[in-house]
């Protein structure tokens, strides 16, 4: 059929294999291994594009899906009908964000979006092969054009945990840019990926932006424009929290005993609203199986929910979504100035192993990126 045949003009020649970076099993870092002979990815739906990736940015839910966290979710989301057998995701491709250009398009993407040669970034949902590889192949819609003013290694510490942010504070927070002035809103863990670029967000609609985050990372949330900063390491931060007037919003990046206080500081009865990113969806499924870790995260939410409802506060999960919509938003926004990536360490593409194991150190002012191939264009 006609997707057998794969010309590229560069090469003139089918190409079926890549090199990645890849997982055959689950584990600690010592699963990843590099290969030359990657399955080169392709177009199975005509709204799907490949693309040749530039850099790779990497984020917590690598480390987490590398030891095989959400792994029965997603394999429900690879294969809906159970066809496979169990194991069948390997070898596996880690990386959610990506930064490239497109190489070819499918029948149905409209050249009024996207044509050869584009540059682009994208977040890419977990069930599908990452970023960790020379090629990517994704749906048109979870692609937006990048901004301008970014170089590919800047670009790629952006889409995911901006799409993470907008689902947060946008989808579930009902956040948006005309109604943020005057709100207060506090982030809890402000310096990683999450917290960077929803300070910067946030700023730039105007609210009242309070974080916490630990000292040596003040100077750089005070420079993305944060109000107020709490040091976690001074101790307990629920006290001087509990000091400040009370919030419209928490966005928690922390989790843990957090919820347990937290909600203290929101304005009761006035629709304030606590969004967790630490939820216990996946862990749920893994455990529990699809049905019932969905109902059992079901009866969490609600009941947790009911719980603080009753003193007038809304509780809420936030979770990322692929939006390549919003990232068309966000390009704007950068492009204007508003909002930059914070990288914090960039890698080469062999250093992968590496780069994973400063993620999974925690403790990040900024994004992790990989540098994976360098094209023929002169903005890198």
């Amino acid at each position: 059929g006609w997707k057998s045949v794969r010309l590229f003009n560069t090469s003139n020649s089918r190409m079926t294999i890549m090199p990645a970076w890849v997982i055959d099993r689950y584990g600690s870092n010592d699963v990843l291994r590099f290969t030359k002979n990657a399955g080169f990815p392709i177009i199975n739906y005509p709204n799907e594009v490949v693309v040749q990736v530039h850099a790779a940015g990497l984020n917590p839910i690598d480390v987490s899906m590398r030891g095989g966290y959400g792994a029965a979710t997603m394999a429900m989301k690879r294969d809906p009908l159970n066809i496979n057998q169990s194991g069948s995701e390997f070898p596996l491709i880690l990386g959610r964000d990506m930064s490239g250009v497109i190489m070819e398009c499918g029948l149905d993407v409209a050249s009024a979006y996207f044509k050869e040669g584009d540059e682009v970034w994208a977040a890419i949902p977990p069930w599908k092969q990452g970023s960790l590889a020379e090629f990517v192949v994704l749906s048109a819609n979870e692609v937006s054009k990048k901004p301008k003013c970014l170089s590919h290694i800047e670009a790629a510490a952006v889409p995911y945990v901006a799409a993470t942010a907008w689902s947060a504070l946008v989808n579930t927070g009902g956040l948006n840019k005309d109604n943020c002035a005057k709100k207060r809103i506090l982030i809890l863990g402000g310096s990683g990926g999450v917290g960077t670029f929803s300070i910067q967000m946030l700023k730039a609609w105007g609210a009242h932006v309070t974080v916490t985050c630990s000292q040596n990372a003040e100077r750089l949330v005070r420079g993305l424009g944060v109000d107020h900063v709490v040091d976690y390491t001074a101790g307990p931060v629920e006290v001087p929290l509990r000091a400040l007037e009370k919030f419209d919003l928490v966005l928690d990046n922390v989790g843990g005993d957090t919820e347990s206080w937290a909600l203290g500081l929101l304005k009761p009865w006035c629709g304030a609203k606590y969004v967790t990113l630490v939820t216990p969806f996946l862990c749920n499924t893994d455990r529990l199986g699809i049905a019932d870790g969905m109902l059992q995260t079901g009866v969490t939410v609600a009941s947790k929910a009911l719980k603080h409802l009753s003193k007038g506060v809304h509780y809420r999960w936030g979770m990322f979504a692929p939006n390549g919509l919003a990232l068309d938003d966000i390009s704007e926004m950068v492009d204007a100035g508003k909002i930059r990536a914070v990288v914090e360490e960039e890698f080469t593409f062999s250093q992968v192993p590496q780069a994973m194991l400063k993620v999974e150190k925690g403790h990040a002012r900024g994004k992790t990126v990989v540098k994976i191939s360098s094209g023929e264009d002169s903005s890198e």
